[in-house]
């Protein structure tokens, strides 16, 4: 199921994942911003770790063409990043199918 996004109106970051995302994954907050807006952008809500708040999953790519997962919420109408990093190969072939 494809959600739609509430109006979100800037990104939101935590010191510690932007560090984490570019030393663990390699992928810099800019990258990042990217993938929301090129498409195609997928995003579901992942209801398996939204235990206290909305959280969604999504697959995109970034303006260099590098395909990725992002694991993000929405905290009044910020986008606030939790994770990303490159699609696994089964992702990549739903990416492919959209």
């Amino acid at each position: 199921m494809i959600k739609i996004l509430p109006k979100v109106i800037a990104f939101e970051w935590d010191k510690g994942n932007i560090d984490k995302n570019l030393k663990k994954h390699e992928v810099s907050s800019q990258e990042t911003e990217e993938v929301f807006f090129n498409k195609p952008f997928i995003v579901v809500e992942d209801k398996k770790h939204s235990l206290r708040e909305q959280r969604f999953q999504a697959l995109g790519k970034t303006s260099k063409q590098r395909k990725v997962f992002l694991s993000f919420t929405i905290r009044e109408n910020r986008i606030r990043i939790i994770s990303i990093r490159d699609m696994n190969k089964n992702e990549e072939v739903k990416y492919e199918k959209a």
